[in-house]
């Protein structure tokens, strides 16, 4: 019912920069929340920056003043722009949004898209 699709993930070398985008689309009346995370190999799922549902943001602190999300809500699209890559950004970063499909109670899900591999190289 909803999708999500990410892009903009590449291989850069450090010090580089990369810009992440998620587009939703499908059956959705609003978006909660939205955010990214990234998985590196070997470890687990970790937050890297969202929207949360009230609109603040939230960053690990890892990419603090190195990546800022921005947001599109006519687009339904949130961006990632990560500057000062360090080969410790490598991973694949996920996009995850917490939909409203419906209007009665229950009619939130959180969907999540394919990934794009980001590799920042040293």
């Amino acid at each position: 019912q909803v999708q999500l699709v990410e892009s903009g993930g590449g291989l850069v070398q450090a010090g580089g920069s990369l810009r992440l985008s998620c587009v939703a689309s499908g059956r959705i009346v609003s978006i909660n929340a939205m955010g990214w995370y990234r998985q590196a190999p070997w470890k687990q799922r970790e937050l890297v920056a969202e929207f949360t549902s009230i609109g603040s943001t939230n960053y690990a602190d890892s990419v603090k003043g190195r990546f800022t999300i921005s947001r599109d809500n006519a687009k339904n699209t949130v961006y990632l722009q990560m500057n000062s890559l360090k080969p410790e950004d490598t991973g694949v970063y996920s996009c995850n949004a917490h939909v409203i499909i419906g209007y009665g109670l229950g009619s939130s899900y959180s969907y999540w898209g394919q990934g794009t591999q980001v590799t920042v190289s040293s």
